[in-house]
């Protein structure tokens, strides 16, 4: 992603770009989208909690390592305010060269709004059971 997109650009462009790095295995790209703070934090499906820049980086790195990691977000639901926007998504997860998801986990990313815009301060994912969810219905109902 250029770089006034970086300082300018919006969570969801962001996350965009988060997971675009993730599919094309680009751990510089992908790192670049992080606050620069050392208390960042990278939870992966069924791992250790990772505080830091550089513990998130030896992780991914061995995950990219073995192909780009193609993920497909789903079920957006998102908060946002002036500072901090979460963003709550179904992936689907797909490693290089298979069509139809390995597995889907339940993904919290958190982003904060820093000098050079928008940066991801969390992210957290964990494998959900059972078969994805469908789409959620539209309309809230009220019990």
């Amino acid at each position: 992603m250029p770089r006034a997109k970086l300082i300018h650009g919006s969570p969801d462009e962001i996350e965009a770009a988060y997971y675009d790095a993730l599919g094309r295995a680009d751990l510089e790209a992908l790192m670049a989208l992080w606050a620069d703070d050392e208390e960042i934090i990278c939870i992966h499906p069924g791992a250790r909690r990772l505080v830091g820049h550089a513990a998130i980086r030896t992780a991914w790195e061995d995950i990219l390592s073995r192909g780009g990691l193609h993920i497909t977000p789903r079920q957006l639901h998102a908060t946002h305010n002036m500072t901090t926007a979460i963003h709550n998504v179904i992936e689907e997860i797909r490693h290089t060269g298979n069509e139809q998801p390995e597995m889907h986990v339940v993904a919290t990313n958190i982003y904060l709004k820093t000098a050079r815009g928008w940066r991801i301060v969390l992210h957290h994912a964990s494998v959900a059971p059972g078969q994805a969810p469908l789409e959620p219905a539209t309309g809230a109902m009220l019990h």
